[in-house]
């Protein structure tokens, strides 16, 4: 008996319940001034309803319905609102909500919507959180196997070579040699690879340094002069760094691949409140939808309370801005 004591005194207590109550109460306001106002008028109305007495009921019957419809309208306004927040929601740009304010009985329905998205939203940082931190930790270790493994049996190929090289019959001296550029050059590629798997500069130089070199390394890209512009950030803990790299390296990525710009121009500087990450081409514009690597930057962004937008360049080109509040910063020791 208690538990269906508590339910039915929810249910009472619901905004549904409470709104319908409101609605109901709202007609039942009208139509009993209407009843009053017909009653004290000197308006009469015959069996049947003669023709003269017709433009009274019309008269009476607008107002009651105009009256009612401006009420009903005052008082489902937030709906719509609300509606217009669920239509533009994006799980990936974070902190889009509806002012609870003024809304009535509607303003608890308005505020647990609210706090649906903000679960969803902490939930989907989490989820994010784990997959990021896993896919880092792969890099790592396929960075390692690459450097410790492939890349020293590479090299020992490549001493094995330097000595054969003085051996082999002159005729085939040229064709030895030949192999072992190959070989040279496949080992520089795959350090390479490392390095963009695990940049170890982020570690031990910090994020100037390693935006520096990951520009210098766009450098040799056939038909791209890339420039920076980097001011140093405040003392940003190792997560927003990383965050602030791999969206860098991504958006120089997509550059290089897929814009056929000329000229790309990466920058680091500080705005009130602010650190900001901002890469400028000249290229054909942002993609009309996003891939997989743009939405990897926002699941990013998102983890660390960022804001990422990618928008159109008045004189034709692409700009990703990353905003990162400085909040998130540590204090400088």
């Amino acid at each position: 008996m208690t538990a269906r004591t508590t339910q039915a005194g929810a249910r009472k207590g619901s905004p549904v319940n409470r709104l319908f109550w409101r609605l109901l109460t709202i007609n039942g306001l009208i139509f009993a001034v209407g009843t009053t106002v017909l009653a004290l008028s000197p308006a009469t109305v015959s069996s049947p309803v003669l023709v003269t007495e017709l433009p009274v009921l019309t008269v009476g019957l607008a107002l009651m319905v105009t009256a009612t419809a401006f009420l009903l309208r005052a008082g489902l306004a937030p709906l719509d609102g609300l509606t217009a927040l669920m239509e533009r929601v994006d799980s990936l740009r974070s902190g889009d909500r509806m002012d609870t304010g003024g809304n009535g009985d509607l303003g608890h329905l308005v505020a647990t919507f609210n706090a649906m998205l903000d679960r969803l939203e902490t939930d989907r940082s989490t989820s994010t959180a784990r997959v990021l931190a896993a896919q880092e930790a792969e890099r790592q270790r396929i960075a390692r196997e690459l450097h410790d493994e492939i890349g020293q049996s590479l090299t020992v190929v490549l001493l094995q070579l330097k000595r054969v090289v003085d051996r082999v019959p002159e005729e085939l001296t040229e064709e030895v040699r030949t192999v072992r550029e190959n070989v040279r050059n496949c080992l520089d590629e795959v350090r390479g690879v490392a390095r963009r798997l695990r940049p170890g500069v982020l570690e031990d130089l910090g994020l100037t340094s390693a935006l520096a070199a990951l520009v210098a390394e766009f450098e040799s890209v056939e038909g791209l002069e890339p420039v920076k512009d980097l001011e140093a950030p405040p003392d940003l803990d190792p997560d927003t760094e990383l965050v602030i790299y791999r969206i860098a390296q991504e958006s120089l990525t997509n550059v290089a691949r897929h814009s056929h710009a000329r000229h790309a121009r990466l920058s680091l500087s500080r705005e009130p409140g602010l650190v900001v990450l901002e890469v400028t081409d000249d290229g054909c514009g942002p993609p009309e939808k996003d891939g997989a690597g743009i939405l990897g930057m926002r699941e990013r962004a998102l983890l660390i309370g960022a804001r990422l937008s990618i928008t159109g360049v008045p004189a034709g080109g692409t700009r990703v801005r990353l905003a990162v509040p400085i909040g998130g910063a540590r204090a400088a020791g």
